[in-house]
């Protein structure tokens, strides 16, 4: 949206008007008579019109400049007291095995399932800070403490298994995410941790990095993804397996304990929907909001215009002289 903040100083456009007309006309010197004049003088009389037209431009792009032209962009929501929330998400090889059943009977991995119900939970955090952390062999930050959830959504759906290994650094991850909130002012902090393993990798153990959330109040919620049963099909025929023997489900829910959190089993979609749908309550959303509208500043393009006119007529009546 466009806007004069102060309009009022349209209301001078016909000063300078006024002073042209009413102001007394400077007197001309007295004519010299000459027996010859040279050849060519008063042939080529200066055109006065072009000049008149770039003071009263000069006069406009001044008065714009001074009416303070303003561009507001579209209107940003935020919350005065936000919560800063990371979500701490496994790669590692186990999550592409496909146990997680949706609702029309189709397996798909354990990855799709998290992307899939992760996506909405984000939409949903309206007014938190969001940061993505991901881990296997390493952990790193993929997104850092953002507003815009859009951003962590795409970061979420464009990640892929077997970039940064098969092992399971969950102690790594836990210590990057509580580094990431050092320079956070924001008056609660969040985890949320989704594994389906044990730590098998990194240069630090699980509890003592919640040790560490521990004493910079930042509260982690563990989720273990991953389903109890599958029919796996071999040579000899059909059986059923226990897909998620790995987890570690005693130091995921020690972590929780630790940090004032809790720990959820997610054992198919649904199930990982309603954890989100828990932890919503947990960690309600704020909805104390504050508006505002980023504002660019205008005026120094009509004053710019302002000062080449300046310039040209200038020179123009330096060579009139």
């Amino acid at each position: 949206m466009f806007e004069f903040i102060w309009i009022w100083a349209w209301a001078l456009l016909p000063l300078a008007w006024l002073v042209y007309r009413f102001s007394k006309p400077v007197m001309k010197p007295a004519a010299i008579t000459l027996p010859k004049l040279p050849a060519g003088i008063g042939q080529q009389q200066p055109n006065s019109i072009w000049r008149k037209v770039m003071m009263s431009l000069l006069w406009i792009c001044l008065l714009g400049a001074l009416a303070r032209p303003v561009w507001y962009g579209d209107p940003i929501e935020v919350q005065p007291d936000h919560r800063d929330m990371l979500l701490v998400v496994d790669l590692s090889g186990s999550m592409s095995i496909e146990d997680m059943i949706i609702k029309n009977g189709e397996s798909i991995d354990r990855l799709a399932a998290v992307k899939d119900v992760l996506a909405e939970f984000i939409e949903q955090r309206k007014g938190d800070r969001l940061g993505l952390v991901l881990f296997a062999q390493h952990a790193y930050l993929q997104t850092p403490l953002t507003f815009d959830r859009n951003t962590v959504k795409q970061q979420l759906e464009r990640t892929v298994l077997g970039l940064i290994g098969q092992s399971t650094a969950i102690g790594e991850g836990l210590g990057i995410a509580t580094k990431t909130f050092i320079n956070s002012e924001a008056p609660q902090r969040v985890i949320i941790l989704l594994s389906d393993g044990a730590n098998t990798a990194g240069v630090i153990e699980p509890l003592e990095a919640a040790k560490l959330a521990a004493e910079s109040n930042v509260t982690i919620y563990t989720v273990g993804v991953g389903a109890e049963e599958m029919i796996q099909k071999s040579f000899f025929g059909n059986r059923k397996v226990n897909p998620s023997q790995d987890l570690d489900e005693r130091m995921l829910t020690k972590i929780a304990d630790m940090t004032g959190g809790q720990y959820f089993r997610a054992r198919n979609p649904q199930e990982l929907e309603h954890i989100y749908q828990l932890i919503d309550q947990l960690e309600p959303i704020n909805t104390a909001q504050q508006t505002w509208r980023p504002r660019d500043e205008l005026f120094r393009y009509p004053l710019a215009i302002a000062l080449m006119l300046s310039v040209i007529i200038a020179f123009m009546r330096k060579r009139r002289g």
